[in-house]
């Protein structure tokens, strides 16, 4: 009994457990918010409304994938001796960095108008630009407070900007039911996290410290970067493709089920995520605590997907309205994507952390491309077969490029042999 206390005491201790804690309690918080928005959605809105609303957030989405280009990472990681000199030139490429997102964004906008595109959608993805410029101002400081350890606060700053975002939704989709009613909370509630980040670190440029060369970012960072990208796509491609083959309607039905699927699993996989890099890159023994956070993630991502998978014609029809109920198979289904995009998640954070983000940005495009393709063969025969179809293909390419990081995770370690020349002393 007294060992046992003592492996709970040792792994309440735990960096991941106690950082996977916090950002699960701030995930729980912003996903009970979220499922308010889907209900709302489900019953005031169309499926057409939904379809328009998604397609602006997956295009955004897919865009915004590009403001995760490293330079926090290499803050984190950075020598004490360097971190001044990182910090400073860090802060004036976010700066550069998230305007021209903002100008891109709104310019890609305005093309998918001029080339036949809704003005609806293009305000949307514009105004969706716009929450860009609310964080160059507190990107450093969510930096340094994750480089100190701070994953609590952090993770209680994002929640408040999700579940602020989220009850705002809810009114403004019931007193004026539209996709833009869906969007502009996240505007609203940018400057949620910009406040929070900011009384977390106090954080000024150093005087007299010349900022880093650009060299120290730009190899780890294009790599960071076109991992994002790939990422980001790879989420949104399945309902890109939905959209251009099935149409904007048959894209409000999948980003619902989606929504109402993959939401709690993929609340718990971002947590696991986001405090794995920090974790793997400062312990001691690292194939250890890639071990930890295999077993903790994959066990607990998988109990929660098959138990909402095998909920899911329950409680589809009950929380979201008979009118959904033909949707249930569909939510099923999607809900099983989580455990492969888990496993791929913690092998991606295994290769970054160990420097190899290059090998990292190559499987991810092998993945992607895989993918992709088997959604774009299986899209015109509805939407059940390219759900089963994507399902299949993750698992299969997800499981092939993590099979090395899992055989080094959970090889047999040898104790160490005694010297012979002590023995019997």
């Amino acid at each position: 009994m007294f060992m046992l206390r003592n492996k709970i005491a040792d792994a309440a201790s735990s960096p991941l457990i106690r950082g996977a804690s916090a950002y699960l309690a701030s995930e729980a918080a912003a996903k009970a918010s979220r499922l308010a928005v889907v209900v709302a959605m489900a019953r005031f809105l169309s499926p057409l409304e939904i379809g328009i609303a998604a397609a602006a957030m997956a295009g955004s989405d897919i865009l915004k994938s590009l403001a995760e280009n490293g330079v926090g990472q290499r803050i984190i990681i950075a020598g004490d001796s360097e971190l001044d000199a990182v910090t400073k030139r860090a802060h004036r490429i976010f700066w550069v960095w998230c305007t021209g997102l903002t100008v891109l964004q709104i310019a890609v906008g305005a093309g998918v108008w001029l080339a036949g595109g809704s003005v609806m959608t293009f305000a949307l993805m514009a105004l969706l630009g716009l929450e860009y410029l609310f964080m160059p101002g507190g990107l450093v400081q969510c930096a340094l407070a994750m480089r100190k350890g701070m994953l609590a606060r952090t993770a209680a700053v994002s929640g408040a900007q999700n579940v602020s975002a989220n009850l705002l939704t809810v009114v403004l989709v019931a007193l004026f039911p539209s996709p833009l009613a869906v969007v502009l909370p996240k505007l609203l509630s940018a400057p949620v996290w910009l406040i929070g980040m900011r009384r977390l670190v106090h954080w000024r440029p150093a005087p007299g410290i010349a900022p880093a060369p650009l060299s120290a970012f730009t190899r780890f960072g294009a790599s960071v970067l076109g991992i994002e990208f790939v990422k980001a796509l790879r989420a949104q491609a399945d309902k890109l493709i939905v959209g251009a083959v099935l149409g904007t309607e048959a894209l409000g039905i999948y980003f619902f089920a989606f929504n109402a699927g993959v939401g709690i699993s993929t609340s718990l996989a971002t947590a696991l995520s986001t405090v794995l890099f920090p974790y793997l890159s400062t312990s001691g023994d690292r194939v250890l605590a890639l071990k930890r956070g295999l077993t903790l993630a994959l066990t607990a991502i998988t109990v929660v997907a098959v138990a909402q998978s095998l909920a899911a014609s329950s409680y589809v029809s009950l929380v979201f309205g008979d009118k959904w109920a033909s949707v249930a198979p569909l939510v099923a289904i999607l809900c099983l994507m989580a455990i492969p995009n888990m496993l791929w998640s913690v092998t991606a954070q295994w290769l970054r952390s160990g420097g190899r983000a290059d090998r990292e940005l190559v499987l991810s495009l092998i993945a992607g491309a895989i993918i992709t393709a088997t959604a774009v063969v299986a899209a015109p025969h509805g939407l059940t077969v390219l759900a089963w179809a994507t399902l299949g293909a993750a698992t299969i390419v997800q499981s092939a490029i993590s099979l090395p990081v899992l055989l080094k995770a959970f090889a047999v370690r040898k104790a160490p042999r005694c010297n012979p020349s002590f023995q019997g002393a």
